[in-house]
């Protein structure tokens, strides 16, 4: 199928896009919206502006629509955007990053189905360790953009994320009970390189700010694409 992704730059939609291009469908844009509200209940914020690069990085074009990110009201948002991606691109359906979110999922469904086109989620219902760990196997290099979670704290921010990384997760799950794939709100990821990626995203300048002990987030002041 000719496909577009709605993209948000972190290792969820990332992932999607890598597996259904793998599975031999046509990517041909990504579709991202800018929330203006941090607590969005749709749409991913943090460091959605690198998408830009991301962009670039894997030489398709990008829709970016501005949104309130007002509850329900940013349907709408997106029932347009898609309705533009349909008309410019003439995709067939869209790729989403959904895996357990039903909130998320049901209300892509609905206004896919509204303008015709098919949903894929090739990440719906994984379990959260083995999807973390195909990400590692797929050399997809991600970095966390945000934490907000027992036992997680700023030190864990703009690290690459390895198999020690994971291996730390695990035991926080165990103890604490986190979502091991971030999907509670434990964390926000960004991704720096995959194999998709014609060139990587490079960090020269980035600031921590700690809201308390297990909340902090990264601002981005200054990157750039290098090549591979």
């Amino acid at each position: 199928m000719k496909l577009a992704v709605l993209f948000t730059g972190g290792k969820d939609s990332t992932y999607a896009l890598y597996l259904a291009q793998k599975a031999g469908h046509q990517i041909v844009g990504l579709i991202t919206l800018r929330s203006k509200n941090q607590a969005s209940y749709m749409f991913h914020t943090p460091a959605i502006e690198i998408t830009l690069l991301q962009a670039q990085a894997l030489e398709l074009p990008q829709i970016i629509k501005e949104t309130p990110g007002q509850k329900e009201k940013e349907l709408a948002d997106l029932e347009d955007v898609l309705q533009h991606a349909k008309k410019k691109w003439e995709i067939e359906g869209v790729v989403t990053g959904a895996l357990f979110s039903e909130y998320q999922s049901s209300r892509i469904e609905n206004i896919c189905s509204k303008l015709d086109l098919k949903v894929l989620s090739p990440l719906w219902h994984k379990p959260q360790e083995e999807e973390m760990k195909e990400l590692l196997e797929n050399k997809i290099q991600f970095i966390f953009t945000a934490v907000a979670a027992e036992g997680l704290d700023k030190s864990w921010l703009n690290k690459i994320i390895t198999k020690k990384e994971l291996q730390k997760l695990k035991l926080l799950q165990e103890k604490n009970g986190i979502n091991l794939a971030g999907e509670g709100g434990e964390f926000e990821s960004l991704v720096l390189d995959c194999p998709l990626f014609k060139k990587k995203i490079v960090l020269d300048q980035v600031e921590i700010k700690e809201e308390s002990e297990n909340t902090a987030h990264l601002i981005i002041k200054k990157v750039h694409l290098a090549q591979k």
